[in-house]
């Protein structure tokens, strides 16, 4: 922009020199000319700081490396205890000769061996001494008069209060068991089928708790109402009748 505001400039300059040398008339330039010169020394002297600013003076970052102090030297070893010199007494034992023979030479006496028991009359081989003749009721083999009485016998597992048919658990004896009766609508549409149902057999034999599985909605009815009344053998286990879970099967089908 500057170069060629100053083009311009030497130019219009050029041409009132030009043209006061063609009209031969210098007093009409010169005036012009001379606010010229001074509008071109004035915008130096702007421009120029613009152009040339002072800027600041580049710091120098200056990164000095300092190697790291070295380690500290390690701690001298603990100072060694001083060794203990073991004494070792060695005994030699050496047969002499008695450099005097006594006149009387002792004679050494072997004490008589005590006669060991033989047991008592009525005894047995490899019995206790102390015991009594023909044991103690309840005694045990090999234990002595008035020791510790013999543990309790272990107590009989507990008898579960409710088992499931299945596995080694066979199914309850049935004694009393009336037939269901056939329902008419069912009959009427020649409905056939299972009905299975789920109950518990008390420890008397009775029906609880009585629930359905599956089967047809017209046949449930009759095959609760005929199970509600079978009876069976109440099941025993370990001597003690338990109560059993079991799943029931009412077959309905009609002849022809």
């Amino acid at each position: 922009m500057v170069i060629t505001f100053l083009f311009n400039l030497v130019g219009f300059i050029g041409y009132l020199c030009y043209s006061a040398a063609k009209t031969d008339n210098w007093k009409r330039a010169t005036l012009p000319i001379a606010y010229i010169i001074e509008i071109i020394i004035i915008g130096v002297m702007i421009i120029i700081p613009l152009i040339y600013a002072e800027a600041l003076p580049k710091a120098q970052l200056m990164t000095f490396l300092v190697a790291p102090p070295p380690p500290p030297p390690p701690p001298p070893p603990p100072a060694k205890a001083p060794p203990v010199a073991v004494h070792q007494v060695s005994i030699q034992e050496l047969m002499k000769a008695p450099t005097v023979i006594p006149k009387t030479i002792a004679k050494i006496k072997d004490q008589p061996i005590q006669a060991q028991a033989t047991g008592v009359v009525g005894g047995v081989a490899g019995g206790v001494p102390g015991g009594q003749m023909g044991g103690v009721l309840g005694g045990i083999i090999g234990g002595i008069a008035g020791g510790p009485p013999p543990p309790p016998p272990p107590p009989k597992p507990a008898t579960p209060q409710r088992i499931r048919v299945g596995g080694q658990v066979e199914a309850a004896k049935l004694i009393y068991g009336p037939s269901p009766e056939y329902p008419p609508l069912a009959k009427m549409a020649r409905i056939q089928g299972t009905v299975r149902l789920e109950a518990i057999i008390s420890k008397d034999g009775t029906i609880q708790d009585l629930k359905v599985l599956s089967g047809h909605p017209l046949l449930v009815k009759a095959a609760l109402d005929a199970v509600k009344q079978w009876r069976y053998q109440p099941t025993l286990l370990n001597g003690e009748p338990v109560e059993v879970v079991t799943e029931i099967d009412v077959n309905f089908t009609l002849a022809g």
